[in-house]
């Protein structure tokens, strides 16, 4: 029964957070400098052609009956049409979202089975070499840009050492994709038993994943490590260990006790990759929802802006929620 209500308290908090995020997303995005009919009918359009073009989209109308108009089209599930596609912005969403999907879930797969072993080895050896190591690749990742180390690494293993396919999608032009199953190529074609074309999209994934997974480690591995430290040095611990316990239950109970900031911290980058793999997708031509919102920012495409926003806050209110519920797992003393 709490849980229950824990989850319909949880839903109505993310009805109004959602809410909070359309309106404030819906008036900025009028604030960029451009103007969707403009650039659709062009450049040297006589301004009849733009005002008419204006009341088809329905731009010419005062931006809060703009807003109200959109509040009820969202209701019934209708996130605009996108003007350079000629799709609706919820068939543009559904075919790039899995290649987001797909990019971000290997890379924080990535990220946590390499970064929480490493944190909690170099908690419980602090002395070394890698100890500095770690704190120095931990310190680089806050002030590099992803674009820029995507762009490196196309440029050192793609043309100079020829081992990394041309950064041109998820497989290449001249490759069909295959059979839709969950939009995840890599998946897909190992669903079909396709070896060939799931190796062929693991080489595509390679350097995107790789950029994501150096930036975004450090968060994983700084946490586990500074957590890890903490517990050894709690009073539980020394007392496990003078009561006599044996040292693989110390560690379990340790664990269980470091791992909730760690939980925290791979939610919140989980999130966060959606709209932050924006500029390493445009790198690598991706084809998933960060490229989508970039090519609509230049457009001056509003709808799809919305539209992207709006999924990317609908992912990290619901990463937040299983978020929750782990702590929940790892903490008995949490209540719903």
């Amino acid at each position: 029964m709490r849980f229950l209500q824990f989850l319909a308290r949880r839903a109505f908090y993310l009805v109004l957070q959602l809410l909070g995020v359309v309106t404030i997303t819906f008036f900025l995005i009028r604030l960029i400098p451009g103007n969707p009919a403009q650039a659709l009918a062009g450049v040297s359009a006589r301004k009849e052609t733009v005002a008419a073009i204006e009341r088809q989209l329905g731009l010419d109308k005062p931006l809060p009956v703009q807003y109200v108009i959109y509040l009820q089209n969202l209701m019934r599930g209708e996130l605009g049409d996108s003007i350079f596609t000629g799709q609706t912005v919820r068939q543009d969403l559904e075919q790039r979202f899995p290649a987001t999907l797909e990019l971000v879930t290997l890379s924080m797969l990535t990220s946590v089975g390499l970064g929480i072993p490493l944190g909690i080895y170099v908690a419980l050896n602090r002395k070394g070499i890698l100890n500095r190591l770690v704190f120095f690749y931990g310190m680089l990742t806050g002030a590099l840009p992803d674009f820029w180390l995507g762009l490196i690494l196309v440029f050192v293993f793609f043309f100079l050492l020829h081992w990394a396919p041309p950064p041109m999608g998820r497989l290449g032009p001249l490759t069909a994709p295959p059979a839709h199953i969950s939009g995840a190529y890599l998946l897909d074609g190992m669903l079909a038993r396709d070896w060939q074309l799931a190796l062929l999209s693991l080489q595509h994934l390679a350097l995107p994943v790789l950029t994501l997974v150096f930036i975004y480690m450090g968060n994983i591995v700084k946490m586990a490590r500074s957590s890890m430290e903490e517990v050894m040095q709690s009073d539980f611990v020394e007392y496990a260990r003078a009561s006599g316990l044996p040292g693989h239950i110390v560690m379990r109970y340790a664990l269980r006790n470091a791992m909730a900031p760690v939980a925290t911290v791979i939610a919140f980058n989980y999130g966060f990759l959606l709209g932050g793999a924006v500029l390493v997708e445009t790198v690598f031509s991706w084809g998933g929802l960060g490229q989508y919102a970039v090519q609509s920012i230049i457009n001056s495409d509003y709808a799809p802006i919305t539209g992207f926003v709006i999924v990317a806050a609908l992912f990290m209110s619901t990463m937040y929620l299983l978020l929750d519920m782990v702590y929940a797992v790892l903490d008995p003393r949490i209540q719903y």
